[in-house]
């Protein structure tokens, strides 16, 4: 991390905590809601917060995060908050060791729904308190009448993948560049065009219906997972050949590759945000690798090919997608690995299991 960029952060981080009061008794007072979601209404959410009115909502979040202080942000009573899949009492876990926000800044807004989506980075504690610990975070929050009613968030601890996602600088312009208003698609659309990307990735098989714009492009933790250069001395390789999938490749190359087919299932479609205005959509999933047999699969070409994780594997995605001209143009992804067959904290067992759309913004079109 640049040092002047980390010096201010340790400076607000310090100032923060200065200013911290006691979260204990919040935290056992804080009533662990069950799965069902605190009672709102579409009139309370869209009157209340619009797009900026959101996304201040997050600055206000951290800064409560910082001082590890949940009485600093207004709190629903019954308000849900869960990291990393564990539902957890208000003031535990990132409330305790972050320090500082970072710089790098993604979110996807949903002023209908009053819900945000975020891929960000953040600075932890580090033994020596002089230093901080970077880090990548997917954020949730949902408001209503003034007040966060849910919080869902996932930390991947992973210094090298936050430093990286920071030196991107700023997210590619496309995500808050406006789609033509005669040319905007309707939540529903835009919902299912996403999920065509989770359902043509679950055991591909090359044939499937893949809305790729030409120059779709999908960042993964801060690095290209597609359209790569060539490192020096290497020859790209063939999609049409090649034993295994490439991130040189375009999206579309590696959907039709058929060679990510050891993707077994792709569970707990929860899509969370959708910006009509911009053509984004947000959702949490899971990846699961079940690995064994199921690594052994045929070829579009029916040439037999082994590939994929040879242990059960589960990646915890949040991904965002921009959507023009009713294809996926941009991705961005966030992604850590928690126990394989995780479930998210937000869904039933049966939901969790299942690759069905689950619109839970708890907006419906009129």
């Amino acid at each position: 991390m640049n040092p002047r960029l980390f010096a201010l952060h340790l400076s607000f981080a310090l100032g923060g905590a200065a200013a911290a009061m006691s979260s204990t008794a919040h935290a056992q007072n804080n009533e662990i809601a069950a799965i069902p979601r605190v009672v709102t209404t579409t009139q309370s959410h869209a009157a209340s917060c619009n797009r900026a009115c959101l996304e201040g909502w997050v600055d206000r979040y951290f800064a409560a995060v910082i001082a590890d202080d949940p009485s600093a942000v207004p709190l629903a009573r019954n308000v849900r908050f869960t990291e990393n899949g564990q539902v957890l009492p208000v003031g535990e876990g990132l409330w305790k060791s972050m320090k500082a926000a970072g710089t790098y800044r993604l979110p996807v807004t949903d002023a209908d729904a009053g819900q945000i989506a975020v891929i960000t980075t953040v600075v932890e504690d580090h033994a020596d308190p002089a230093q901080g610990t970077p880090a990548l975070l997917a954020l949730r929050l949902k408001v209503a009448d003034g007040r966060i009613t849910e919080i869902e968030q996932a930390v991947e601890r992973n210094v090298m993948t936050a430093q990286r996602v920071e030196a991107l600088g700023s997210p590619r312009a496309a995500f808050s560049t406006p789609i033509p208003a005669n040319a905007r698609l309707s939540r529903t659309a835009l919902i299912e065009t996403a999920n065509k990307y989770f359902t043509g990735m679950q055991r591909n098989d090359g044939k499937g219906d893949y809305p790729f714009h030409e120059r779709c492009d999908r960042i993964e933790n801060g690095g290209r997972s597609t359209n790569a250069p060539t490192p020096p001395g290497q020859t790209r390789p063939d999609p049409k050949t090649a034993t295994g999938y490439s991130g040189q490749w375009s999206c579309r190359e590696q959907f039709e590759s058929g060679l990510l087919y050891f993707v077994s299932r792709i569970r707990d479609r929860r899509y969370v945000a959708v910006d009509e205005e911009r053509g984004v959509v947000a959702a949490f999933a899971f990846f699961d690798h079940m690995a064994g047999s199921t690594r052994n699969f045929t070829r579009p070409d029916g040439r037999p090919t082994t590939a994929g994780p040879a242990q059960p594997w589960t990646w915890e995605i949040l991904e965002f997608f921009k959507i023009e001209d009713g294809q996926l143009a941009e991705i961005e992804a966030f992604l850590t690995r928690p126990p394989y067959g995780m479930l998210s904290g937000w869904s039933t067992w049966e939901d969790g299991m299942s690759d069905k759309i689950q619109d839970v913004t708890g907006y419906r079109e009129r």
